[in-house]
C-alpha cells in the first residue's frame, strides 16, 4: 500500500499506578511523497503518535499498516549527533550494516548544504548546521518515511525560517515522505500538504492544502482564513 494507515490506535501509559490514556481510537491515513503535519497543543499525543508510527513503541491495540519495504528514520528537536564523530562519519553512522558509496554520502551532504564541512565536528557547527547534518543522516538511511519531532523548535527565528525553506526544497527534489510534528500553526501552514489536528488523543480535524509549499504566503487570504479555522478548532 502507498503511505501508512492507522486503525483504531489506542495507547496509554501507567503514571504513579494509574493508567493515563494518550491516544484514543486514532484512525488516520498518512500519504507518501508529501509532508503530513501533526498539529496540537503540548501533551495532546503528537509525539506518542510519531513514535508509534516510527516503531519506537507499540500501540496497546489497533493496527498500523504499511508496505513490506517500510523503513523509517528520525530527526528530533535536538540533532543527537555523536560529538566524537565529524559530519561525514555522523551521516554514515547508521549505515554500518549496509554498504553506501562515498559518492552517495557526498551527494547527500551537498544536498543539505554542508559541502566543505565534512570534517567538522558538532561543536564546530551552528544549531542550523547541526540539524542539516541530522537530516542528512536520516536521508542516508534511504527511508520510506522520515519522522520529524519538532526539529526546528530550538532554533532562532531566522534559522528556523531558513531550515523550513530547506526542508521544502529537499522534500520536493527527492519526493520524500515526511511526518512532521509541531505546535506552531504557521509552521504547519508553511510545510504541510496535509494538516492533522490532534486533541485529547483523537483526530479532531484534517486539512488538505493544494498550493505548492514553496509558493505559500502566510499573508495570503486563503491561508489567513485557514489559520482562523485552525485556531477555532484548537479553541484559541
Amino acid at each position: 500500500m502507498a503511505g501508512i494507515e492507522l486503525k483504531k490506535i489506542q495507547k496509554s501509559y501507567v503514571v504513579d499506578g494509574r493508567s493515563l490514556p494518550v491516544l484514543n481510537g486514532i484512525n488516520l491515513q498518512i500519504p507518501e511523497k508529501s509532508i503530513t503535519v501533526i498539529l496540537g497543543r503540548s501533551g495532546c499525543g503528537k509525539t506518542t503518535l510519531l513514535r508509534l508510527v516510527g516503531g519506537l513503541e507499540a500501540p496497546d491495540s489497533g493496527e498500523i499498516q504499511f508496505d513490506a519495504a517500510h523503513r523509517t528514520a528520525f530527526v528530533f528537536q535536538e540533532s543527537r549527533l555523536m560529538p566524537w564523530l565529524n559530519v561525514w562519519d555522523n551521516v554514515k553512522f547508521g549505515l554500518k550494516k549496509q554498504p553506501c558509496a562515498d559518492a552517495s554520502i557526498q551527494s547527500i551532504i551537498d544536498t543539505v548544504g554542508l559541502s566543505g564541512f565534512e570534517k567538522a565536528y558538532p561543536h564546530q557547527l551552528s544549531g542550523g548546521m547541526q540539524q542539516r547534518a541530522a537530516i542528512a543522516r536520516a536521508l542516508a538511511y534511504d527511508p520510506s518515511f522520515i519522522m520529524m519531532d519538532e526539529p526546528f523548535a530550538a532554533l532562532d527565528f531566522f534559522t528556523r525560517e531558513q531550515m523550513q525553506r530547506e526542508l521544502i526544497r529537499l522534500q520536493k527534489s527527492r519526493g520524500a515522505s515526511i511526518l512532521f510534528v509541531t505546535h506552531s500553526i504557521d509552521e504547519a501552514l508553511l510545510l504541510g500538504h496535509k494538516i492533522i489536528i490532534i486533541e485529547n488523543g483523537q483526530v479532531k480535524k484534517e486539512f488538505l492544502i493544494n498550493t505548492d509549499s514553496d509558493e505559500r504566503d502566510l499573508l495570503a487570504k486563503e491561508l489567513i482564513e485557514l489559520k482562523r479555522e485552525i485556531l477555532a478548532q484548537l479553541n484559541l
